[in-house]
């Protein structure tokens, strides 16, 4: 079970190509990339221009870019995937011993820029643990990386951080425990409390998304993607951001970088993005006031508003000739 074709399928501001406009709207390319364990990635891109790469977030699809894709895709091209286990990529991942690291998941990402044909270097924007995904691409292969842009992430570690609590990682790990044990009866609880209207309510008063700010038709393809997945691959993939660290590499990374916070991020706090910022040698810090952790659905002009100013600042383009 996947999420809803519409998610995907058009973009806002995209329209079915007629006899008129074929020959001036950008047309959707997709596919799967083989993997080298035999595991198929969806990706698909939108528009032309300079590669950018949108890495999404644990337990997430690529609805949550659907503001910002439509904003950059008039200059760039603009590269949507899964990972496996997710979304439109291969789902027969073993929930107890698949592999999810986060730097299977950057070997990934390389086979999508092959398949989708990118040989320039990109820009990597990642959200969440697609922040850390961006930064391993770097670490496996800089060369294929022109800057990046981490929105509302760490550099690794993740759990020991989370909601500003050392403890977490104890308490995700303990939880795992118990859905593994659980077995695949747990999926069926999780399709019902997530497809009801209590988990809506539940984001909203726990501040896991801003309630005044988050339009519930953004926050629904969430919810019904997260219920199309196995919950302990799912958690599988959160202690996995636990396992990794880039934080050592950040000194030697050399590209521009924008780093994204939110003051009302109830998962990663701000001193994670100041601490990345700080260590790495080329970067800005932007922090979105009033932002939570789903601030690129809550405050998408202002969230895509500083993208732009930082690709344009950076990566201006060539003169006409």
């Amino acid at each position: 079970r996947g999420y809803p074709p519409h998610a995907l399928n058009l973009l806002p501001g995209q329209k079915m190509l007629n006899s008129r406009d074929r020959l001036t709207t950008p047309v959707p390319a997709s596919g799967h990339a083989r993997t080298d364990d035999g595991m198929l990635i969806h990706w698909r891109s939108i528009g032309s221009g300079p590669p950018l790469v949108l890495c999404n977030g644990v337990g997430v699809s690529t609805f949550f870019w659907k503001y910002l894709a439509n904003k950059l895709m008039d200059r760039h091209q603009v590269i949507l995937w899964d990972y496996r286990g997710h979304g439109r990529s291969d789902r027969r991942v073993d929930p107890q011993t698949g592999d999810v690291s986060v730097r299977r998941h950057a070997r990934d990402l390389l086979a999508v820029l092959d398949a989708a044909g990118v040989e320039e270097p990109a820009v990597l924007i990642g959200h969440s643990m697609g922040c850390q995904v961006a930064l391993e691409t770097w670490v496996l292969a800089p060369e294929r990386v022109a800057g990046m842009v981490l929105a509302l992430g760490s550099a690794g570690r993740t759990l020991h951080t989370f909601g500003g609590y050392a403890g977490s990682a104890r308490i995700f790990r303990g939880v795992h425990r118990v859905i593994q044990a659980a077995g695949p009866r747990v999926n069926q609880l999780t399709r019902i409390v997530l497809g009801s209207p209590l988990a809506w309510e539940f984001a909203r008063r726990l501040a896991l998304v801003d309630p005044y700010y988050t339009l519930r038709e953004d926050l629904t393809p969430y919810l019904q993607h997260l219920s199309s997945m196995d919950m302990r691959l799912f958690l599988r993939c959160v202690l996995e951001v636990d396992i990794h660290d880039a934080w050592p590499a950040l000194p030697n990374i050399q590209v521009p970088v924008l780093v994204i916070a939110a003051e009302r991020d109830a998962f990663t706090p701000i001193s994670c993005s100041r601490e990345i910022a700080d260590t790495l040698p080329d970067a800005d810090l932007f922090i979105l006031a009033d932002g939570s952790h789903a601030a690129l659905i809550e405050q998408p002009e202002t969230f895509n508003h500083r993208i732009k100013r930082f690709l344009s600042e950076k990566f201006p383009s060539p003169p006409a000739a």
